[in-house]
Order: C-alpha cells, then sequence, then structure tokens
C-alpha cells in the first residue's frame, strides 16, 4: 500500500502577502487622507482665531474708550462734590458769623435803649473820698457825680489806650478830647499813668510808678499823647492784667479807663475770666480796681465785627468791675458824649460801636 506524503503549507504564502499589503496599502490611504484634510482645518481654526482675537481686541478698545468718559465723569462730579463742600463750609462759617453778629447786636441793642434815654447809669452819694478830692467847699451837682455815668470817685487813674492804626487814624483827635474831658473832671490826683492796651507805657522813666500830677504835668502828657503810636494787639486783656498787677495796693483806689475801638483777641470769655482772677473781690465785696471803658467807632467803611466785638466784651468787663461803658457813635464826639457835661443824652439815632 502505498502511502501518501504530507505536503508542508508555507506561512508566507502568497496569499498572506496580499493581504498584508492591501492592510498596509489602507494605512497609507488613511495617511494621506488625513494629512491632506489637516492643514484645512489648522487653517480654519487660525482664522477663526484671529477673528476671535480682533473682536475681543475692538470690545477691549470699546470698554477702555467707554471706562475714560466713566473716569472723567467721575472726576468732573468729584471736583463739583469738592467745590460744594467748601461752598457749604463757607456758608457754615458765613451763618456763624452772621449769629455772631446777631447775638452782639441783640446785646448792644439793649445798651443802646438804656444809653439813649440817659447815660448816666447811677447816681452816686458824695462820700468823704469824694469831700476830700474835690474839695470841702463843693457843692454837689448830679452831673458831677459821674463822668458820662462813670463814678469819680478814684485818687489815681490809668489811661489805657488802644494805639493802633485804626484808633490812631480815625478817632485820634476824640480821644484825646475824652482824656482832656477824664482829667479835668479830676481837679486833683495823687497820680496817674498812660499805657497802651499790651501795657507799654507812655513814658519808660515811670514804668512801675505813677506820674504825678499837676497842670504842667497834664499838658505834657496830652502832648506826647498827640503823636505816641506804640505796637498794638487791639486786645486790652494784657494791658489790664498788667495795670492791676503793677499798680494796685491796698492804700490806693483806682480806676482804670480803657480807650479802644476793636477787639481781635480770639475769645471774649478768656478775657472776663482773666480779668476776674486778676481783679478779684476785696473783703468789702467790691473789686480791687474800677474798670471803665469808652468805645470810639470805627470808619463806616471798615468792617464792624470787631468794634462789636469790643463793645460787648467792655460792657461786661465794666458790669462785673464796678465801672461804666459808654459808646460813642461819631469819631470826634458829634453824637457822642461831652464827658463832664450836665447834658449827656445822645440821638435817638446814636448806638454804641
Amino acid at each position: 500500500m502505498r502511502v501518501r506524503q504530507r505536503r508542508d503549507t508555507e506561512v508566507f504564502s502568497l496569499s498572506f502577502l496580499d493581504c498584508i499589503c492591501c492592510g498596509f496599502g489602507a494605512v497609507i490611504l488613511l495617511l494621506v487622507l488625513t494629512e491632506v484634510g489637516e492643514p484645512i482645518a489648522l487653517e480654519q481654526s487660525r482664522t477663526d482665531l484671529e477673528g476671535s482675537v480682533i473682536k475681543l481686541d475692538q470690545e477691549l478698545n470699546k470698554i477702555r474708550g467707554e471706562t475714560e468718559v466713566l473716569n472723567r465723569d467721575l472726576t468732573t462730579r468729584l471736583e463739583q462734590l469738592a467745590e460744594e463742600r467748601a461752598r457749604i463750609a463757607r456758608l457754615r462759617g458765613d451763618l456763624s458769623d452772621i449769629q455772631g453778629r446777631y447775638s452782639a447786636s441783640r446785646q448792644e441793642s439793649e445798651v443802646a435803649n438804656q444809653i439813649e434815654g440817659q447815660l448816666v447809669s447811677a447816681q452816686q452819694t458824695l462820700t468823704e473820698e469824694m469831700k476830700r478830692l474835690l474839695g470841702s467847699n463843693f457843692r454837689r451837682k448830679a452831673e458831677d457825680d459821674t463822668i458820662g455815668g462813670i463814678p469819680i470817685d478814684s485818687e489815681y487813674v490809668i489811661f489805657l489806650i488802644d494805639t493802633s492804626g485804626s484808633m490812631f487814624n480815625y478817632a485820634w483827635p476824640a480821644m484825646l478830647q475824652k482824656v482832656e474831658e477824664t482829667l479835668n473832671i479830676y481837679p486833683k490826683l495823687k497820680g496817674f499813668q498812660v499805657m497802651n492796651d499790651v501795657g507799654t507805657p507812655m513814658f519808660p522813666s515811670y514804668a512801675g510808678k505813677w506820674i504825678p500830677d499837676s497842670p504842667g504835668q497834664r499838658k505834657t502828657v496830652i502832648d506826647r499823647l498827640r503823636s505816641w503810636n506804640a505796637f498794638s494787639a487791639s486786645n486790652p486783656a494784657g494791658g489790664i492784667v498788667s495795670a492791676i498787677q503793677t499798680y494796685w495796693a491796698r492804700d490806693k483806689k483806682i480806676s482804670l479807663y480803657v480807650f479802644g475801638d476793636e477787639f481781635t483777641g480770639s475769645s471774649i470769655d478768656s478775657v472776663v475770666k482773666t480779668v476776674d482772677l486778676v481783679n478779684r473781690e476785696g473783703q468789702t465785696g467790691e473789686r480791687l480796681v474800677r474798670i471803665h471803658g469808652i468805645g470810639f467807632p470805627v470808619r463806616p467803611d471798615a468792617p464792624q465785627y470787631t468794634s462789636i466785638r469790643f463793645a460787648t466784651l467792655m460792657r461786661i468787663l465794666c458790669a462785673r468791675n464796678g465801672g461804666t461803658f459808654v459808646g460813642l457813635q461819631e469819631p470826634r464826639g458829634r453824637g457822642g458824649v461831652r464827658i463832664g457835661q450836665a447834658e449827656k443824652k445822645v440821638p435817638a439815632s446814636a448806638s454804641p460801636t
């Protein structure tokens, strides 16, 4: 029996190679097709991205423009707000100033009503001291009991004079007249002194001492006073304190006359409290010295506020320190009061400065 021999099968036959080639061809075809389509997609994506960037850039520029407009508008509004706040601050200051003027005017109106009818504030009895000063043959007259309402019971007198430019240039002749009238009311003094509102004596050689009284000495004082123009602060506080601390003595009866037209200090209340501490009450209940005041008007075209403050300050000081305040309407005595006259009335239109 013939045995048939088996043929060996070849692994890498022609059919197998055909399949492999077909597979590789398909892969290559896919790669070719993919490479052809990719640049188109990339170009489209780039175009889309550039369009988006341009659009976003346009939107950004638009936002920046709107921001600039808003910033300019905000800056304008802030400037307007600052101006309005400044205006409000000015209006508040004006309101405060007007309220102060109104309050001072009301107080001064009360004083004007009292001075308008009669400037003599009180009739003073003839004391033994006044008899000694005025002489035993003195016959009491109502008009001589007071100097425009100011008691004349002192044997020493201090004149405290505002030597500022407003006084020197406008009210100086009237001031000289009032000093002479005041001295004429006192026939004989033991001594007197002349200082300015900051406490500077007119005669340095008499600093801390009394000027002896005599007709010749009075004339010398008036002549020197005509051209005396020392530094002034338009604030009598320093001069009052200096005068009391320097010249007061237990055995001397002193009157202090403050002549001025303006008060430029920061606070009326602080001056009143300072004077209260220095010019304290004695055992009899009276202050160490009397404080009197004469107010002179400022120029009609000048601000009146500081003049009103001076009148207010001196009215309070005189009331608290046993004295009297007299306000003059005209710089040379017209419409005012001649100190020592029997007639001490003023016209109905007059009012203290």
